[in-house]
């Protein structure tokens, strides 16, 4: 029986998986998925503090052995869930995501002002998280998602989520990604405005034997392009089960 572990994107959370687990069931008959909500996310129970080395722990530890699937965010940590507790790991399948996400000094700089707004949260938690909703995310993507993902960000715990964007700046895994030693697949969104497609491009050249393929999306195509990324996810997926 295939299990299938999915780590979602910043500021997402595991419903945003919602179709694409019915469609993998009944695709692959007695296939077990588990969508965890990251911490500061969803209703994850909030920690101290958000680290992806701590996700990636908590992901393996409610996921078990399986393939692990994550999207952008949950890429570093599909890869950590790899590097950390390897014997957990069948497969990885990794979207929309990269190696490194703060090589570029603008990159840098935003950063700096997410680090700052985590401190500001820390402080006013409530207008921060009120603000943060209705200004940064809210309202950019009340034209392309559905009205059950805006609901579900809204619940955010926007300190950790902040906490989790400086998380995420700090990372890098290209010095151990040629050790992965099982079959990989990458998900390129191609018209991604977040993570530049020439970085997705950088993980599938690192990964050994790894496979692409391709949507024709941007960093959100998991909930606003879901008619071209789940089928594309689903033969990522299939890919790394033939060659597990």
């Amino acid at each position: 029986m295939h299990r299938f572990v999915l780590a979602h994107g910043f500021t997402q959370s595991a419903r945003s998986w919602a179709t694409f687990q019915r469609l993998l069931v009944a695709r692959l008959h007695g296939a077990t998925t588990i969508a965890v909500d990251l911490p500061g996310h969803g209703d994850a129970e909030p920690p101290a503090d958000v680290d992806l080395w701590t996700s990636a722990d908590l992901l393996a530890d409610r996921g078990g052995p399986g393939v692990y699937v994550g999207y952008s965010m949950g890429g570093p940590i599909a890869q950590l869930v790899w590097r950390r507790h390897a014997e957990r790991v069948t497969g990885l399948v990794l979207c929309a995501t990269a190696p490194y996400f703060a090589g570029r000094r603008n990159e840098r700089r935003m950063l700096l002002g997410l680090t700052g707004l985590a401190t500001m949260a820390r402080v006013a938690p409530e207008p921060a998280k009120i603000w943060l909703t209705e200004q940064l995310y809210l309202q950019r993507k009340t034209m392309q998602w559905e009205p059950w993902a805006i609901q579900q960000a809204a619940t955010h715990d926007w300190r950790m989520v902040l906490e989790a964007g400086r998380a995420i700046g700090h990372f890098s895994s290209s010095d151990w990604l040629h050790e992965v030693d099982v079959p990989v697949s990458t998900v390129l969104t191609m018209r991604d405005q977040v993570v530049p497609l020439r970085r997705q491009v950088k993980l599938f050249e690192l990964i050994p034997d790894a496979e692409a393929f391709r949507v024709d999306g941007l960093h959100d195509a998991a909930v606003a392009s879901a008619d071209r990324f789940v089928p594309t996810l689903i033969r990522a997926i299939d890919s790394v089960v033939r060659r597990s």
